[in-house]
């Protein structure tokens, strides 16, 4: 309590006791798969868009596995999550070198003399991508001051680059590459050998000498038919100067845009930025440096003939790193993965187990067949995505994917190996146009769970959680691996397994809203991820309550705090009744609780909801009558 002890009028702000329940997020996705490049465990990226995605994770080429070239799911997956209405994305790729390989990073190491390596930042066949160093100069930097008559330069200051370029008659320096110094609080341009070269001693008289400010450029291509152009200007060589190359690129970034968005490092020792210049432009490019700068009556004095005036285009020279690949087709372990430590991050699951947001888990194209062990290992990668949402983060569901080019028969005999509230099975597998044929002639098959995780977004957005994810337009659908007609859904969705179908003048729809549980309570997709949304937002509402004293005041508050909850989902159509009192309850009283509980410090609050489950069988009855005939 304040004290009081002057006479005087004291102002003082009071909080209320209970606070509003707002509702959580619920159709934040998390992503687990192989893509052609981006980081590998660690906290996932949010994505925003397709082209968040194919900065990071390399786009949407096929993979060249050990074995095997298979699509790239992870980003069909994404293209159809955001086209169908998806927003918020968080992917964590997985990665398994192959057998005896160096990791599947790409690099290049400098000729000699040069102890330099570039070096992919992550592992991939993306990361074999073409690097381009050139020159970039400034205008002649060198005057006479009007004051003193002495030469002095503009614009520069320590760790510079500057390009010397003598005049024709006696040059005190040697033409070449100079690091800017500082001598006694004066600029001087050093060598590499330690020798010092003043500005006073240099001509600057029109067509004498010429100090250019020297920078790099650098431009990146991945290979890869939807990759662009990425591109820095203005680097300074030296390690130390403003905007240095070496900082840009280095194997410790500052940031973790950086990390994520530069896709190199160049490794090794350098304190010179006329070292670090030589060493990636080599000789040859200096040498048409130095035509690109000279005069048009130095080009004509050239011997034996006039020289040529280079096109700053030619003032680069191309690095291709070699030797990435994308690794072998992941196990089931990797799909787990492992929880972080200080010697590496968390991996596959683990990574996404601390974003708190992600509500719906999906690992686009673990099902794919090709191989005598893929059921084996199809199924337990799905059993390990179940354990993760039901086991360890209760307020998620996975959506799963059948194997591909299954039969009715045979997605019913996958089915059975399933039974949680937490997983929902789609089947069959969609048809798209394939984005890589530029004719788009093309066709190829992706498993559902893309377009699905996208209209369950969708539908959160339109209509809300409670809302069944079903009857909804799948949009890139322009075909199904297999047309499912009604005779043989009546044989799959009793089973929990929702098919995608084809209705003439509707398109391809979802048409099925199911878990793979065999508990009724349970059978419904919404009413599992509604509850969920329920008690997630609870869970994180009333986190104030915890160490208040547990007394009658604080049960009204918790009372007041989530029949305030509860109304307003009532109000939105979320639950069942003509009246509140017939939608929901809250108990918090000495009826919820014992004496025993409240010595131990446990509050019981007692919550029962009416939820809405869908209209799935649509009946109408229709009968004859009359005036004397009547129903």
């Amino acid at each position: 309590m304040p004290e009081y002890l002057a006479p005087g009028a004291y102002v003082e702000e009071v909080g209320g006791r209970a606070r509003a329940i707002e509702g959580v997020s619920t159709s934040v996705t998390g992503f687990v798969g192989p893509t052609r490049f981006g980081p590998v465990g660690g906290e996932p990226e949010l994505l925003t868009s397709l082209a968040d995605f194919s900065r990071i994770y390399g786009g949407i080429d096929l993979l060249a596995f050990e074995d095997s070239e298979v699509e790239n799911y992870v980003a069909h997956a994404a293209r159809a999550f955001f086209d169908n209405g998806g927003s918020r994305l968080y992917v964590t790729r997985i990665f398994e070198p192959r057998s005896g390989a160096d990791g599947g990073i790409a690099s290049h190491t400098l000729d000699p003399p040069a102890t330099l390596t570039l070096r992919a930042r992550f592992p991939g066949q993306a990361g074999n991508i073409k690097i381009v160093f050139a020159a970039q100069t400034s205008p002649n930097l060198l005057s006479r001051d009007p004051t003193t008559n002495q030469a002095h330069v503009t614009g520069l200051q320590e760790n510079d680059l500057v390009y010397v370029k003598p005049g024709p008659t006696s040059p005190p320096a040697e033409e070449g590459l100079y690091d800017v110094e500082t001598l006694g609080g004066t600029l001087v341009f050093g060598r590499s050998d330690g020798s010092q070269t003043t500005i006073g001693s240099l001509d600057p008289s029109p067509g004498a000498d010429r100090v250019h400010r020297l920078t790099l450029s650098v431009r990146v291509r991945r290979s890869g038919r939807t990759e662009e152009e990425q591109g820095w200007d203005d680097l300074s060589p030296h390690p130390q100067a403003r905007n240095a190359l070496l900082s840009l690129f280095s194997q410790d970034p500052a940031s973790r845009r950086q990390y994520l968005t530069v896709p190199f490092a160049i490794e090794g020792d350098v304190t010179s930025g006329a070292a670090l210049a030589q060493a990636l432009l080599g000789q040859d490019v200096l040498n048409k440096l130095s035509l690109y700068l000279s005069t048009d009556a130095e080009l004509q004095a050239t011997d034996p003939l006039p020289a040529r005036r280079p096109a700053h285009t030619e003032l680069g020279k191309a690095y291709t790193l070699e030797t990435g690949n994308d690794g072998k087709l992941p196990g089931s372990d990797a799909y787990t993965g492992v929880k972080g430590s200080n010697l590496q991050p968390s991996t596959g699951l683990e990574a996404i187990a601390g974003v708190e947001e992600i509500s719906i888990v999906v690992a686009p194209g673990h099902s794919k067949r090709g191989s005598s062990d893929d059921p084996a290992r199809c199924s337990q990668i799905a059993g390990s995505l179940i354990a993760h949402c039901q086991e360890r983060m209760r307020f998620r569901v996975t959506v799963l994917d059948p194997p591909d080019g299954l039969t009715v028969a045979e997605v019913q005999g996958y089915r059975q190996q399933f039974d949680s509230a937490h997983a929902a099975l789609y089947y069959p597998w969609i048809t798209i146009v394939d984005p890589l044929d530029p004719d788009g002639g093309h066709m190829i098959h992706v498993p559902p769970s893309g377009h699905v995780a996208g209209i369950y977004a969708r539908t959160d957005a339109s209509r809300g959680v409670f809302q069944a994810p079903a009857n909804e337009v799948v949009i890139g659908a322009v075909g199904l691996e297999t047309l499912v007609n009604k005779a043989q859904q009546d044989l799959l969705n009793p089973m929990g397994i929702n098919c995608v179908r084809l209705f003439a003048r509707r398109g391809y729809r979802l048409w099925g809203a199911r878990t793979v549980s065999t508990d009724p309570e349970w059978e419904y997709v919404n009413v599992r991820r509604y509850f969920a949304y329920l008690e997630h937002s609870i869970d994180r509402g009333t986190q104030w309550v915890v160490f208040e004293s547990n007394n009658e005041t604080l049960w009204a508050n918790v009372r007041r705090t989530a029949e305030d909850f509860l109304f307003s989902e009532w109000r939105n159509g979320a639950l069942l009744g003509a009246r509140s009192e017939e939608a929901f309850f809250v108990r918090c009283d000495r009826s919820t609780m014992t004496q025993n509980d409240l010595d131990n410090g446990r509050l019981v609050c007692l919550i029962g909801v009416a939820i809405s489950r869908p209209a799935e069988f649509l009946i109408f009855r229709i009968g004859q009558w009359t005036a004397d005939c009547r129903p």
